[in-house]
């Protein structure tokens, strides 16, 4: 079962791939660990990746695309995948569709947990955190029991630079912005299955996992 996992910030897209995962027994392959284990693992890929980011550069899509098929190859992918954080881009996307071409794989469904924007919005402006315990909390789904204070020691929360409203409001533009154009790509390809994401996680998984039953039959 070969899967991609998209969503944007706050929809619980991490959530649904640790249960994936868990059901499944596929592994959970994300971008940042591709990296950092083929530039462990020294390859001559890894090696040009590190040099771009030492330098503070973008890694190209070919090194990228690379570094993606050579982690696809080995044994605990034969089984299938999920991929989270790539492809990124059209190209991207246009590059593992003929990758997987080359391993004779192919993409079962392209997994977009839904969320309108406003909804985003209030998930991630709703963090809160205790500046001396660490205690996390969140207006509408784990409130503090005053308002602004730790329940634990008292000490006034206080929030994130990533949780504050201008913060996330352009963070959400300009993921929207990158992930728009996959959603249509893989609309058009017939991969994209959308998934509401408004619902209880155990209910969006749920659903998930109705979908990836469905694919096995």
């Amino acid at each position: 079962m070969n899967l991609i996992l998209m969503g944007l910030p706050g929809a619980g897209k991490g959530t649904q791939a640790d249960k994936i995962v868990d059901k499944y027994g596929i592994p959970h392959i994300s971008t940042g660990d591709m990296f950092r284990a083929a530039i462990k693992n020294g390859t001559e890929l890894g090696v040009k990746a590190k040099a771009y980011m030492d330098e503070g550069a973008l890694v190209p899509d070919e090194v990228t695309v690379g570094i993606v098929k050579e982690r696809l190859s080995m044994d605990d992918c034969k089984e299938g995948f999920l991929l989270d954080g790539f492809p990124r881009t059209v190209a991207q996307a246009s590059a593992l569709n003929s990758m997987l071409e080359t391993l004779e794989r192919q993409l079962d469904h392209v997994i977009y947990i839904e969320v309108p924007k406003e909804d985003l919005f209030k998930r991630l402006t709703g963090r809160w955190i205790c500046p001396e315990c660490g205690t996390a909390y969140h207006e509408i789904f784990n409130p503090p029991k005053v308002e602004g204070k730790c329940d634990k020691d008292g000490s006034d929360l206080i929030q994130r630079e990533d949780d504050k409203p201008e913060t996330v409001g352009k963070r959400l533009e300009v993921n929207l912005e990158q992930t728009q154009p996959l959603v249509d790509f893989y609309s058009e390809k017939g991969y994209l299955r959308n998934i509401n994401g408004q619902q209880d996680i155990h209910k969006v998984f749920e659903d998930v996992d109705a979908l990836l039953k469905g694919s096995r039959q």
